[in-house]
């Protein structure tokens, strides 16, 4: 994996990494919705939905367009694809083990 497709995959899962911005991304698979209709769904103030627009939109998760005084998000799609596929393949999900025969060894925990 390249260095840049690395920092992306990190920056994507930074994104994710909050619930709002989840929830956000639930929203939009079935269409765009303005900024209003989404922060309508949930208890914090506009800058923090400012903040967690901006994030996903970085990440390239989401995009905007303005129609008049409003901004209409909607999911990028492939962005979301690469994304699951990256992390698909970090866990070699679909892949034989490489060594199938090993035991599982329980963590020792540690002492304080």
């Amino acid at each position: 994996m390249s260095n840049y497709y690395c920092m992306k995959i990190n920056q994507i899962l930074k994104a994710l990494s909050h619930p709002i911005r989840r929830d956000i991304i639930a929203r939009l698979r079935d269409g765009a919705m303005s900024a209003g209709d989404l922060a309508a769904h949930f208890d914090v103030s506009k800058p923090t939905m400012s903040t967690h627009f901006a994030a996903l939109k970085e990440a390239a998760l989401i995009e905007a367009r303005r129609e008049g005084v409003s901004i209409y998000y909607q999911l990028n799609v492939t962005v979301a694809e690469e994304a699951m596929t990256a992390v698909m393949e970090i866990l070699d999900v679909g892949k034989e083990p490489k060594n199938a025969n090993a035991s599982l060894t329980p963590h020792k925990e540690l002492s304080t």
